[in-house]
């Protein structure tokens, strides 16, 4: 397949070869597929003025969020959760287009009808990505790889979009796997190379190691997975608390969880930590509505249902601090959700001292009648999902 790439120089089979199969017996198989700049790429397809040319999907207001970026975009430093004004400073021919869910929801209901004719076992994580677990070969195919193989042919014919895959034997490393070789690109972590391949990556390509996750990790002199991989689990556990088991195994290229063919989501949100620690009032409010637009572009995506909002603050001193409001009904819209928001910041307003990061969740979605509200504490940012 044209623009597929391999790991560690793997050569692709020829289209009408049988390959061995390259996952050991008793392993599982696991791909992890990722549509390449999902939303924008959708938006260029279907209008051909716009391919080739610098797109982000969102609003294009004072306070607009970035909710997609094409590749084009990308090569001037323009990313998801970026700031409207900040991505038309750092490229002035961006073009903007308004969030089209509805054409995504059904673009990715395509998708996912693909994966599930190679597979039951398919579990999404949003509309532009999933694992799938085809240790199971239902249609005899002989290959992890080769399943990969014909399902991102399959997309690209059946949608002209490109995705991305990764292969191996667990879902950690099939989703590095994935990222390794964007856009429109396939990487295979066979047994054997994961701790290797592991070892190689800087600890940010962890993921749920966010910004400030990793610069903790850099004032503890670990970069790289071998860095992390050096440090015993007694050190993780004073360094990183409850992330400490996680972070010993991902450095060795190791994840137990299964494949959770539609797995319950327990709640949408979004965080931000700044780069300067605010206490006034007015740039509280303001965060707040970024953050606001930024969740709620979520929850249209996920198409998520919830009767929860949680304000989550967090301190200098990584202290934190919630604010929850519940509704007889579902929130029915971006105004409803706002005005909760602000109401739950106002309920703490003046603040004791400034704060460090602000995020906002939707909770207690379609029945649930025990959400679980996101972590709290100082290594929140480091999890998993």
């Amino acid at each position: 397949m044209q623009g597929a790439r391999y790991h560690a120089g793997m050569a692709e089979p020829p289209p009408d070869s049988e390959p061995d199969d390259d996952i050991a017996p008793g392993l599982r198989k696991v791909i992890h597929i990722d549509m390449d700049a999902f939303f924008a790429s959708v938006e260029q397809r279907d209008d051909p003025a716009l391919r080739g040319q610098p797109v982000a999907v969102g609003g294009d207001g004072p306070r607009g969020v970035v909710a997609a970026a094409s590749y084009e975009a990308r090569r001037y430093g323009v990313k998801s959760a970026m700031a409207s004004v900040t991505a038309r400073r750092l490229c002035p021919k961006l073009v903007f287009r308004r969030p089209r869910f509805d054409v995504y929801t059904a673009v990715s209901r395509q998708i996912r009808e693909i994966f599930l004719d190679y597979t039951p076992h398919v579990e999404p994580l949003s509309l532009d990505e999933a694992y799938l677990d085809v240790t199971e070969d239902l249609k005899g195919i002989g290959s992890a790889t080769r399943i990969a193989q014909l399902i991102r042919a399959r997309i690209k014919a059946e949608t002209a979009l490109t995705a991305s895959a990764g292969v191996s034997y667990n879902k950690f490393l099939a989703k590095l796997a994935s990222d390794q070789n964007k856009p429109d690109g396939l990487c295979v972590i066979r047994p054997g190379q994961g701790a290797q391949f592991v070892a190689a990556l800087p600890v940010r390509r962890f993921h749920g190691v966010g910004p400030r996750g990793a610069e903790k990790m850099a004032q503890l002199g670990i970069e790289t997975g071998a860095d992390l991989a050096a440090k015993d689990i007694d050190f993780l556990r004073r360094h990183f608390g409850s992330q400490a088991d996680y972070l010993y195994r991902a450095a060795r290229g190791i994840d137990l969880r299964r494949v959770k063919a539609n797995r319950p989501r327990k709640s949408v949100g979004a965080e931000r930590t700044f780069e300067r620690d605010i206490s006034a009032g007015s740039a509280l409010r303001e965060t707040l509505e970024r953050i606001i637009g930024l969740t709620w572009e979520r929850i249209e995506r996920s198409g998520a249902q919830g009767r929860t909002v949680t304000l989550k603050l967090k301190h200098t001193d990584f202290t934190g601090l919630t604010r929850a409001r519940s509704t007889a009904q579902p929130v029915a819209s971006r105004a409803e959700f706002a005005a909760i928001a602000h109401a739950l910041l106002d309920e703490v307003v003046p603040l004791a001292q400034p704060i460090r990061l602000m995020g906002l969740t939707l909770s207690h979605l379609d029945g649930e009648e025990d959400a679980t509200p996101p972590p709290t504490g100082p290594d929140a940012q480091l999890s998993l999902l």
